[in-house]
This record gives C-alpha cells, structure tokens and sequence, in this order.
C-alpha cells in the first residue's frame, strides 16, 4: 500500500474504472474516515470497517465510529455489529467482507487494524483457535523457560520462519503446535488465495509523524468528551470487564477507572 497526500490519492480515485475496490489504512486521528467519505461522495461505492474495535456495539463515541450524519451521507457496514462482551476474529471479519466484494458496489475498505488488511490481500491460514488450558500452560512456560526455551520445541520449518527474538510469536508458534499437532509454517502453507489482492486495487496508508498526530489525538479525546464519552462508559459500567474484547478500546479503561473513582478526568 502506498503512503502519499490525500489530495494526490484523490486525484488517483477519480480516475478508477466503476467497482474497483479502495483501501485506506493509517493511525489513530489520521484522517481515514474522512478520506472514506470524501471517495464514497465523489465516485460512489461502500465504506466497509476494517477497524477491530470498531466492530463493537458498545463503544461508539470513544472508537470514533461513523456517527448518524455520516451514515446517511454513504452507506457503512461491518460498525458497531457485535455485542461487546462477544469473540471477533478476523477470520469472522473475512467470512462477513466476502459478500460485500462481489455484489457490483465498489468497497471502499478503511480502518487502523492492519491484520485485516494483510488478511484480506494475502490470505489467512485457517488455524484453529486455541484452547484457553493450552494458553495459560503457554503463558506459564513462558514466564518459568522464557521464550528461547519455548522456540527450541518448535519444528524445524517454523523455527526458520518465525522471529525467534520476538517472544510472542514464539509463544503463538508454540501454541499452534501443542493444540494442532501442526506446526505454525505448515498451516500458514495452506493458506487459500487472498479475497482481495492488493494489485487489484487502490490503496493508500495515511502516513503521519508522531509530532503532527499527538496533539489531534489529544484534541480529539477531549472532543470526544464534549460528545458524551463518558456517558457511553457510564452505560458501560454495570457490564464492564477488562477481558471484554471491547475493553481494549483506547481510552475505555481509563474512563470506567474515573467513574470507579481511582483515576480524575485529567489523569486519564
């Protein structure tokens, strides 16, 4: 995917044959669902979610999720359409994109989660999920052996392929080969073809420095505050749990802290 300026990116846009696919990836606060709308406006087509927070019900105004003028200028999918205490994969996320690439709208596919990206362009190797006693064995031979004792278990194809520096791709390996029997490299052999290859489309990352980032996300936090966010974790309370897959969303655990009384609105 290319990094450049959203002007020439339009410009780009503009020029598209009817139906063919756009990808916006990029930061936090980069300007993508601007970009998304601004295409779906100017040529047509359907901005689709490929955030994984985004996908939750739960969390609107902190995941800066498309609100109600934005849905009715173009059409979004794939938001806010799973209960927040639920399980997503993004092997879900492809099994729900699949028919929304083929029915003749041209899919306008933005977000910050670059697995689903790398996902949808180059395929996903269908590993089955691990059980969660293989897990905490997992996360307890990591913290008694550490992660150069965990790769020297794994086969040899994995242990070529994998960063065996990193030690939570080697517990992820690890993990793969205790609960299937398979080592990760030969799962990732099977992989089937990609739903969207990349060559197929038109692709942009919103890349920005740190130094121009910081400050609109400051800017927008506190924007978010003025638009109720936390009223949103006040209805969030009663059910929250830090192992909700939601409760990852920036800023959540934060808010819930100042309601609970352990943390001031300025400290988080």
């Amino acid at each position: 995917m290319s990094k450049e300026p959203a002007i020439e990116f339009m410009r780009k846009v503009t020029a598209l044959p009817d139906g063919q696919p756009v990808l916006i990836a990029g930061p936090t606060a980069s300007g993508k669902s601007a970009l998304a709308l601004r295409v779906a406006e100017e040529i047509g087509g359907r901005i689709i979610n490929a955030d994984a927070i985004q996908v939750f019900s739960n969390w609107r105004i902190l995941t800066a999720r498309p609100d109600e003028m934005d849905e009715q200028r173009a059409e979004h999918r794939l938001y806010g359409h799973v209960p927040g205490d639920m399980p997503y994969s993004v092997g879900q996320w492809l099994r729900e994109i699949g028919p929304l690439l083929n029915d003749g709208k041209r899919p306008i596919v933005v977000g910050g989660t670059g697995l689903y990206f790398t996902a949808l362009t180059e395929g996903l190797a269908e590993i089955p999920p691990t059980p969660e006693e293989i897990r905490n064995g997992a996360n307890t031979l990591m913290e008694t052996h550490g992660h150069v004792w965990m790769a020297e278990q794994l086969d040899a194809k994995t242990q070529d392929r994998i960063d065996l520096n990193n030690p939570v791709r080697v517990q992820r390996a690890w993990e793969v080969l205790r609960a299937t029997g398979r080592g990760l490299a030969s799962w990732q052999d099977d992989t089937p073809p990609p739903l969207l290859p990349l060559q197929r489309t038109c692709a942009v990352v919103m890349d920005a420095p740190k130094e121009w980032l910081t400050p609109r996300i400051e800017k927008r936090f506190d924007a978010m505050l003025d638009a109720g966010a936390l009223e949103e974790a006040r209805a969030n309370l009663a059910d929250w749990s830090p192992d909700h897959p939601s409760s990852k969303a920036i800023g959540a655990s934060e808010l819930i802290a100042v309601l609970q009384g352990s943390l001031t609105l300025d400290q988080a």
